[in-house]
């Protein structure tokens, strides 16, 4: 009924405004969509990172943006121009979150996908105790953004909305994060009583007390449970381990061996590629882009013109389509070098090393001859450094 009532409205609306001296009707609609097409390139180039959904109706702008800066520089650009517009342009977040724009997942592993349903594309995953900031809500889905910015929809049962006067109580706790790569936290302080909730590497909990072998945790939603000493350890000591060198991200990498391809997975329970190696990364507390064809835009270009001498452990090399006859270039493939017989190890099917040595047992070809580049990545190329940035405090 809402969406009805905004047809019918639109052309009255466009029809109240008029035309400012200057601009005829004729050419009003192809100058207005110039300029809002302008800013949509200048502040939301990339529609996974950045929301600026507006469209043109008889003159009338219509939809929703995450940017005020993005509105209000179309709106200074407009009337600069002296183009006649009616703004109905929603800036979120949305009012009628009241007050609560602020998230935390609050299960082990929380799906976020394309569209407000469960049967919508999986876009990426997210893991307990990750804050993400809240935009709007459909249907008890709500659209948020993660800490690498990524927009996508969650269903109410994966976060826990909070405002900010709670979300910064929450940030103020002492935290623990889960390092085994699958468990269980319990009701007691023992394996043998009932689960409370699945685990995987990087969920953080605050830490309530100890309790022999146990850490007593509390989950963003208020539930109390137990965790086993051994899985897990203080977010602070964590983070002062962490160390992105060749032979760790190698490491690390190897310890994901055999997990199942899982598009939109980041997480120990399944991994598309790209996801592989934003885990890597994040284990060793720098976080990468989320998708291959957004990890490609970061990081030192690595020369392989002449062969594969100059290829470091931790590179990522990138495969797909190159540019040809007016298309663009499309990354759909993204790997780690690990060395060793020219090998590097990704997620395709599953979690394995793969060679560019034709000579190897694991000689890949499809992969040699999609390969576009390869790219260093050094703690300042990525998105977040978790040793200076203050994510879970």
């Amino acid at each position: 009924m809402r969406k009805a009532f905004l047809i019918f409205l639109l052309p009255l609306l466009a029809a109240c405004a008029g035309t400012k001296t200057g601009t005829t009707a004729s050419t009003a609609p192809t100058a207005l969509q110039a300029e809002v097409d302008a800013i949509r390139q200048e502040f939301a180039p990339d529609k996974r990172t950045a929301l600026f959904q507006v469209e043109l109706h008889n003159q009338v702008l219509a939809g929703e943006t995450n940017l005020p800066a993005a509105k209000a520089a179309l709106l200074q650009r407009l009337q600069a121009a002296k183009i006649s517009f009616v703004d109905s342009i929603r800036v979120l977040p949305e009012p009628e979150l009241k007050g609560q724009e602020y998230a935390v997942v609050t299960i082990s592993v929380a799906n976020l996908r394309s569209q407000p349903k469960h049967s919508a594309e999986l876009a990426t995953q997210a893991t307990m105790g990750t804050p993400v900031k809240v935009w709007k809500e459909e249907g008890g889905w709500y659209l948020v953004q993660t800490p690498d910015q990524y927009l996508a929809w969650v269903d109410d049962g994966g976060i826990t909305l909070l405002s900010s006067t709670r979300f910064a109580d929450w940030q103020k706790g002492d935290k623990l994060i889960y390092t085994h790569p699958y468990g269980f936290a319990y009701g007691s302080a023992s394996a043998a009583g009932g689960t409370i909730s699945d685990l995987v590497y990087g969920d953080v909990m605050v830490l309530k007390k100890e309790e022999k072998d146990f850490y007593e945790v509390q989950f963003p939603d208020g539930r109390s449970a137990y965790v086993a000493k051994a899985e897990a350890t203080g977010y602070k000591n964590w983070l002062a381990s962490r160390q992105p060198t060749e032979n760790n991200l190698v490491q690390t990498s190897k310890s994901l061996l055999g997990l199942p391809y899982l598009w939109g997975g980041t997480s120990f329970k399944g991994v598309d590629c790209s996801g592989f190696t934003k885990t890597v990364y994040f284990m060793n507390g720098l976080v990468l882009p989320r998708d291959a064809s957004q990890q490609v835009h970061i990081g030192e270009l690595v020369d392989t013109s002449k062969g594969w001498q100059n290829m470091r452990p931790g590179d990522l090399l990138f495969f797909g389509v190159p540019a040809k006859d007016g298309k663009p270039e499309r990354v759909v493939h993204v790997g780690m070098w690990i060395g060793g017989n020219q090998e590097f190890i990704h997620s395709s099917g599953l979690v394995h090393i793969s060679s560019m040595n034709p000579e190897a047992p694991n000689y890949d070809p499809g992969q040699l001859k999609r390969f576009l580049r390869a790219k260093h990545i050094t703690p300042e190329e990525t998105l977040l450094d978790l040793r200076t940035a203050s994510l879970y405090e």
